[in-house]
């Protein structure tokens, strides 16, 4: 069975890079797990993830707490927080299918901004909560 991590990863990355005004606004399926070496912003990366136990009896599933963070060198916020805007729209109830799982539910419970970094980027941030259940 398929980590329900890696497959709440592989189903946002998959609905972020089939949206034309995302890739527009990224140049590209600029969504990584990791950073690859050389990319330019904007890009989205994934955050902190962690998916918790929550079966009783013979119901099993977990509780998903992730983040995505959205890259930029534009001076000021706007960018990263137009793009974070937008990330948490498509996300927000969605419903993209996971390997070996079943979504329950998605949504999106924060966005926030962060202080540039050393070298000059932004990043805004989205957290999302989900519910997922193996498929069995």
């Amino acid at each position: 069975m398929t980590s329900p991590i890696l497959a709440m990863r592989a189903a946002v990355q998959g609905l972020l890079t089939s949206d034309a005004t995302l890739l527009s606004l990224l140049g590209g399926p600029n969504v990584y797990d990791e950073t690859p070496a050389g990319v330019t912003p904007p890009y989205v990366t994934f955050g902190e993830a962690k998916a918790d136990d929550w079966s009783a009896g013979y119901d099993h599933g977990h509780q998903h707490s992730f983040s995505l963070n959205v890259w930029s060198r534009q001076g000021g916020d706007s960018e990263a927080l137009g793009i974070a805007h937008w990330c948490a729209g498509l996300l927000d109830g969605a419903r993209p299918v996971l390997d070996g799982h079943r979504l329950i539910a998605l949504r999106v419970t924060s966005q926030e901004v962060g202080r540039p970094t050393k070298d000059g980027l932004r990043r805004a941030s989205v957290m999302l909560e989900a519910f997922s259940e193996p498929l069995i």
